[in-house]
């Protein structure tokens, strides 16, 4: 079963983007870019997810067994 996390390997500012793309399979760079233009186009709500997302969503570490 796929874990929704943020990446600690594949970040570049909370690492949202980086396990977006990692439960996606999406490449990250495609969805930074996409992210981007929708806050350039005035998709705001993309800003406060983005936010919210760092406090909900754990780490990498944390969602691994140990």
């Amino acid at each position: 079963m796929k874990k929704l996390y943020r990446s600690r390997r594949n970040r570049k500012l909370a690492g949202v983007l980086g396990g977006l793309a990692d439960y996606t399979g999406l490449d990250a760079s495609l969805l930074r870019v996409l992210f981007i233009l929708g806050l350039i186009f005035g998709v705001g709500v993309l800003a406060f997810v983005y936010f919210v997302w760092i406090f909900v969503v754990p780490n990498e570490e944390d969602t691994m067994i140990r």
